[in-house]
C-alpha cells in the first residue's frame, strides 16, 4: 500500500482522471482508504480494534460504482476482487459459498506478490536462463564440467575452442540472431487432478484441499518440447525466476496484504433482498447470514493458509430500485456504516465522459483508427449531439448510464470501422450532422432504440 502522499485529496484527484462526477462517493472511498493507512500507524493493541468502515454505494447501473472501487484498489496497490452477490448460495445448496470470495482474493494477492518478486530477480534469472540455453545449443565437454588436473595440451586447446564457440553463440543470442532456431527443452508440468466432493460445507473447499494434497504428492513431470528459441527463453526464464524466489515469503506477504489491504467489491447486493416466496426459493436471506461473519471478521481456510477478514474493506453496491439498504438484515446493515447515493448522469456528464478521462471513449476510438492510418476528429457539436442522444435513449428506455455511450458511438462508427482498411482518405471528421444522419431513424423509433441501442 502506498504511503503518506496518498491523502484523501490526492485520491480524489486521481479518481477524477477516470470518473466524472460522483464527488460524494469519491470522498467516502478516499477517507476509507486513508483510514487504513492511519490504522497501520497505531499501536498494535489499538490497531486490532479499529475496524474498516465498509461502504454501500446506491445508484443505477453504469454511473461509476465499480470503476470507483477498481481504480481505488489500483491506487492503493491492494488486492482487489469484484464479485456478484447473486452468484452465491446459502450453505447446503449447490453453488458458490461466500467464503470463496476470500479464497479468490488471496489467490490474486499471491499471484501479484509472486510477479513482483520474480520481477526483482529477473536480471539474475536472465543470466541463468542464458547459461541454460547455451548448454542446450552447445553442451560443454565432460572434461570441462569439473576441475581436471593434469590436463594435456590437446585437452586445453579443445577447451579453449569450446569456450570461444560458446562466447560467439552468446553474442548471437544477445543480438537475437537465433530467435527462430528450434531447440528442445525439458519443461516441468504439474498434473493436478480435478476433484469435487459434495458435502454440507459446499463443493469448493474439499475439492480445493484434495487438489492441493495430490498436487504436492504427485511428482513433477518433465516433458520434452521443441520450440523456437524466443518461446523457449520465456519458459526457461520463468522456471529460473521461480527457483530464485522463496515460496514461503510470497505466501506470507500475500496473506499480510490480503488481511490488511484487501478490498472486496460486492455488486448487486440489492439482489439479496427479496420478498415472500421469492426469498425462500433462492435463499437470499440465508446468503446474507452467511455473508455476515465474513464482513464482521472471521478466519477463512485457503490453500495458502488461514486468512482473517477482520480488516478487509468491503464495498457493496446495488441499484436498490425496488428495495433499500434498510431491507437487508439488521446485522449486515450495521457492518456497512457508510452509505453513499450516486447521482444519475446528465447530458453534461456524458459530454465530459466522452473526452475528459484518460481512457475516454473518443480517445480510444481515435487510437483504434490510428492503427489504420486514419486521423479521426470529433467536432464539439458532434460530442454534444452524441451525449444528447445517449441521454435521450436512456430516458426513453432502460437507464444504463454511461454504458449507453458505448452502444451509441459503436453504432455511429460502425460504417467507418468496416471501411477503414480500404479508405484512401487519411482523415475523417465526425460532425453533428453526421451523428444525426447515422442515428436519426434509430433514435426516433423507440422500438429500434430498445433493440439496437
Amino acid at each position: 500500500m502506498r504511503e503518506r502522499w496518498l491523502t484523501p485529496s490526492v485520491i480524489v484527484k486521481e479518481l477524477d482522471k477516470y470518473i466524472i462526477g460522483q464527488d460524494d462517493a469519491k470522498r467516502a472511498v478516499a477517507i476509507a482508504l486513508r483510514n487504513r493507512w492511519r490504522r497501520q500507524k497505531l499501536p498494535a493493541k489499538l490497531r486490532d480494534e479499529v475496524a474498516p468502515k465498509n461502504i454501500i454505494m446506491i445508484g443505477p447501473t453504469g454511473i461509476g460504482k465499480t470503476e470507483i472501487a477498481r481504480r481505488l484498489a489500483q491506487l492503493a496497490q491492494a488486492p482487489f476482487i469484484k464479485v456478484e452477490a447473486s452468484k452465491y448460495t446459502e450453505v447446503g445448496y449447490v453453488g458458490r459459498d461466500v467464503e470463496s470470495m476470500v479464497r479468490d482474493l488471496t489467490n490474486i494477492a499471491v499471484h501479484t506478490v509472486r510477479t513482483e518478486m520474480m520481477r526483482q530477480v529477473r536480471e539474475k534469472a536472465e543470466k541463468l536462463a542464458e547459461e541454460r540455453i547455451l548448454d542446450i545449443l552447445l553442451p560443454l565437454p565432460s572434461s570441462q564440467m569439473g576441475a581436471s588436473q593434469g590436463e594435456n595440451e590437446e585437452e586445453k586447446k579443445r577447451k579453449e575452442r569450446a569456450n570461444k564457440t560458446r562466447e560467439r553463440l552468446r553474442e548471437k543470442l544477445r543480438n537475437k540472431e537465433l530467435e527462430d532456431r528450434l531447440i528442445e527443452i525439458r519443461a516441468t508440468d504439474k498434473f493436478t487432478p480435478m476433484i469435487e466432493v459434495f458435502t454440507s460445507s459446499g463443493i469448493e473447499q474439499l475439492g480445493m484441499n484434495f487438489q492441493d494434497l495430490f498436487g504436492d504428492m504427485l511428482p513433477r513431470r518433465p516433458r520434452e518440447r521443441k520450440l523456437p528459441l524466443r518461446e523457449a527463453r520465456q519458459i526457461i526464464l520463468e522456471e529460473e525466476a521461480q527457483k530464485l524466489i522463496d515460496r514461503d515469503k510470497v505466501i506470507e506477504e500475500a496473506i499480510r496484504r490480503t488481511e490488511n489491504s484487501g478490498i472486496i467489491f460486492i455488486d448487486e447486493i440489492d439482489k439479496l433482498v427479496g420478498g415472500g416466496a421469492e426469498r425462500a426459493d433462492v435463499s437470499r436471506e440465508g446468503v446474507q447470514r452467511d455473508l455476515l461473519p465474513i464482513v464482521e471478521g472471521t478466519t477463512v481456510a485457503t490453500r495458502y493458509g488461514t486468512v482473517k477478514t477482520d480488516h478487509i474493506l468491503f464495498i457493496a453496491a446495488g441499484t436498490f430500485h425496488t428495495s433499500s439498504p434498510s431491507d437487508l438484515i439488521p446485522e449486515l446493515q450495521g457492518r456497512f456504516p457508510i452509505r453513499v447515493e450516486l447521482k444519475r448522469l446528465t447530458q453534461k456528464d456524458f459530454e465530459r465522459i466522452l473526452v475528459e478521462p484518460k481512457n475516454a471513449l473518443v480517445k480510444q476510438y481515435q487510437a483504434l483508427m490510428k492503427t489504420e492510418g486514419i486521423n479521426l476528429v470529433f467536432e464539439e457539436d458532434a460530442i454534444r449531439e452524441i451525449a444528447y442522444l445517449a441521454s435521450l435513449v436512456n430516458e426513453r428506455t432502460e437507464d444504463i448510464g454511461a454504458r449507453r455511450l458505448h452502444t451509441v458511438i459503436e453504432k455511429l462508427l460502425e460504417d467507418l470501422s468496416f471501411r477503414a482498411p480500404y479508405m484512401k482518405e487519411k482523415s475523417f471528421t465526425v460532425t453533428a450532422d453526421y451523428v444525426k444522419e447515422k442515428l436519426k431513424d434509430i433514435v426516433e423509433s423507440e422500438d429500434l432504440s430498445r433493440y439496437i441501442l
